[in-house]
């Protein structure tokens, strides 16, 4: 029970961290925090591709590779030691991001929405409630992301 109480503690710093990390990151004239508290439910593609940088490209093929581990673990093919260690694979790209990323606001935004798909299935996955319903948006945030980020790299069948 304690260890229950400890990993939902972790999983809203981890949240918190998401939208105070920015803020922290970047300079009060480049970064509005009041964009951070309403993100879409569905993260829209802009007109043109954000710019990426090395954190965020890394960040992202860590959260592809530990959204697939959780699609095997899903259908039955993983134990629960392989989805614990998705699970500190996801908390630890969301972390490296926050931390090391450097984005333009607008674009800063649009990946909060992407990885709160991630923090949620993270969640439900350390709950032991993680199914289709988490892994869907998951992977729908995996499909956006190239549309939204310029990533010359990103490849669909990199998997």
């Amino acid at each position: 029970m304690l260890s229950g109480i400890k990993l939902s503690a972790s999983a809203l710093a981890l949240v918190g961290a998401l939208f105070a990390a920015p803020t922290m990151a970047q300079s009060a004239a480049h970064h509005d925090h009041a964009a951070h508290a309403s993100h879409d439910a569905k993260p829209q593609v802009p007109a043109q591709r954000w710019a990426t940088d090395a954190p965020l490209r890394a960040g992202m093929r860590n959260l592809r590779e530990a959204t697939e581990t959780l699609n095997h673990y899903q259908m039955g093919h993983l134990d629960d030691v392989q989805r614990d260690n998705a699970v500190e694979k996801i908390d630890a790209a969301i972390k490296d991001m926050i931390a090391n990323c450097k984005l333009k606001p607008e674009a800063d935004a649009a990946l909060h929405g992407l990885l709160a798909k991630f923090i949620a299935g993270a969640g439900a996955a350390r709950a032991g409630t993680f199914s289709k319903a988490e892994l869907a948006p998951m992977q729908e945030a995996l499909a956006l992301y190239p549309r939204m980020f310029d990533d010359h790299d990103w490849s669909e069948a990199a998997h």
